[in-house]
């Protein structure tokens, strides 16, 4: 099992959703919760798709945290 960051920002029309982890894969939706689908999906696909052709998955760099200001 590997677990991969996602950052998911607000839009004007919705969200969209990345992996720094999985270049060129992104997602969007109106809503969150549908963009957290629609990122898992197109994460998984791509996963699928590279052990279809015998390659590694990406590695899991991300990290994210958060910093606060005044």
């Amino acid at each position: 099992m590997i677990q991969y960051l996602v950052i998911t920002e607000k839009t004007k029309t919705g969200f969209s959703a990345y992996s720094p982890d999985v270049p060129g894969v992104a997602a969007s939706g109106k809503r969150l919760r549908q963009t957290e689908k629609n990122i898992f999906e197109a994460i998984q696909f791509h996963l699928e798709g590279l052990k279809l052709e015998k390659e590694a998955s990406p590695k899991a760099t991300g990290i994210a945290k958060y910093f606060m200001f005044s």
